[in-house]
């Protein structure tokens, strides 16, 4: 399984090919089907075309993210959303996963896109950290609800959105991100629409549609990250990207070149772009391939921090009283993510590479309890914070860290952290996913229900009718 994630690694990272397209000048030749042949694909693509090890990796991105969606469902967010909301929500069709609330799909899919999303937990695609499964489980888990669908149709479709988003993300993939977009939402809304679009058996005309409605509703700003705004970003995808296949399947109109035209979303959204990536070995390499999953519920780019303190801190038997200081070696994303120095609520420590570093020294842990507000305000996690820096080194990758504890003692420890925990190399095993599941869902659902869940998730693709799963995941 190992050696099939790494060959579609590098067969999608497009080793080889260009790996920019710069932004069309007047004499060059027009781009053009870009947007057609990506519909054709998702429209004409067979479920009993998927290899199995496709599959695999789709049921353990489906187990993950109604873990996170069920951990997440009681955060205040997701309280204060159904409040405000919720007076204005049509027909009770779809579950609120891990409550009792149902609502109409449309709020459905934006609630449950939030809930999976807000502690940060949930899965990610390493080349472009896309968090695949946030923008499009929600909206057609929603849409199971509200009509009858297959276990195997809905784990197509989700693997042809997961595709499309990724591929999309990695066509502009960092300028698009390095511009200040949240990927996971802008590119996100084009796989929740391609995944119900598939569901509800559009046209390739249809589709078309569907992704160019999708193109006209980027939604994500980084500088929302450490609010809850940002677990709005994939919840909002989820809702815009189900209307969008909505109205194409009563054929509401939209260009045909949404992606890839002068004024299209590629060219606006970002300062370069690569159409290669979207079609190239279509079919052949699944993103879904590449899919990780987090050990730690905050940004990605602070695991590798988490991980080589956690290490230090248990092979030297580190306490906060025996340091002098922290120092930290890191890619340009880590400051441009995480670089919050005093945060003051749970959210915010999420996005602080300060407060990473502390609490995993103090606690040799970094789970829910160290990214919460007590542990944001903890003056132990504050002083050492304070004593932590990080700087940026142009030879130290995204998933990487070089760790310095400068002791009072005078020693000095160091630890490289080449791939971190729950990467590509260092895959989470299908009993680290249960596990995570199994705490995410205490206090949730009876430890009866909950191992009855995690088996669904296995067998999704078996299952009568989707709409289980959510029924299942019920309070």
């Amino acid at each position: 399984m190992q050696v099939d994630r790494r060959r579609f690694f590098l067969a999608s990272a497009g080793l080889g090919l260009s790996t920019t397209i710069a932004p069309q000048s007047p004499t060059a030749p027009a781009v053009t089907d870009v947007t057609r042949n990506l519909a054709r694909f998702v429209v004409s693509a067979k479920a009993a075309d998927l290899p199995a090890a496709v599959r695999k990796e789709a049921r353990r991105t489906v187990l993950n993210w109604m873990g996170v969606a069920l951990g997440g469902s009681r955060h205040e967010t997701v309280d204060n959303a159904l409040a405000a909301l919720s007076p204005f929500s049509g027909p009770a069709q779809a579950s609120i996963l891990g409550r009792k609330e149902r609502l109409d799909i449309m709020h459905a899919s934006l609630m449950n896109g939030i809930s999976s999303h807000v502690l940060d937990y949930d899965d990610t695609h390493p080349k472009t950290i896309i968090h695949p499964a946030a923008p499009v489980m929600p909206a057609i888990l929603a849409l199971a609800e509200y009509r009858p669908i297959s276990g195997s149709e809905f784990l197509s479709a989700f693997v042809l959105g997961v595709e499309v988003e990724c591929r999309i993300g990695n066509m502009v993939y960092p300028k698009h991100y390095d511009v200040g977009w949240h990927i996971t939402g802008t590119a996100g809304v084009f796989g929740a629409a391609a995944a119900a679009g598939k569901l509800l058996g559009l046209s390739e005309q249809q589709m078309i549609w569907a992704l160019g409605l999708a193109a006209t509703q980027p939604v994500g700003l980084q500088e929302m990250f450490g609010s809850m705004t940002k677990s709005f970003h994939p919840g909002r995808a989820a809702q815009n990207g189900l209307a969008s296949a909505l109205l194409a399947a009563r054929k509401f109109t939209s260009s045909s070149q949404s992606i890839e035209a002068k004024y299209g979303w590629a060219n606006v959204l970002s300062t370069s772009r690569d159409y290669s990536q979207l079609t190239n070995n279509l079919g052949e390499t699944y993103e879904i391939s590449l899919n990780t999953y987090k050990p730690f519920p905050c940004g990605i780019v602070m695991h590798p921090t988490i991980d080589g303190c956690i290490q230090l801190r248990n092979e030297y038997k580190l306490t906060a009283d025996k340091i002098d200081r922290i120092e930290l070696k890191v890619h340009p994303l880590v400051l441009q993510l995480t670089s919050k120095k005093a945060p003051e609520s749970g959210l915010e420590s999420k996005f602080s590479i300060y407060h990473a570093a502390s609490v995993a020294i103090i606690e040799g842990a970094a789970g829910i309890k160290e990214f919460s507000d007590q542990a944001a305000r903890n003056p132990a996690v504050v002083a050492l914070r304070d004593r932590v820096t990080a700087i940026v080194d142009p030879n130290i990758k995204e998933d990487q860290v070089r760790v310095m504890v400068s002791l009072k003692d005078g020693r000095r420890l160091e630890k490289f952290v080449e791939h971190a925990v729950g990467s590509v190399e260092h895959p989470m095993s299908d009993s680290d996913l249960e596990t995570k599941f199994t705490r995410l869902a205490e206090g949730v659902l009876p430890r009866d229900r909950t191992r009855r869940l995690i088996d669904l998730c296995w067998k999704v693709d078996t299952l009568k009718g989707a709409a289980e799963l959510a029924q299942a995941a019920t309070a």
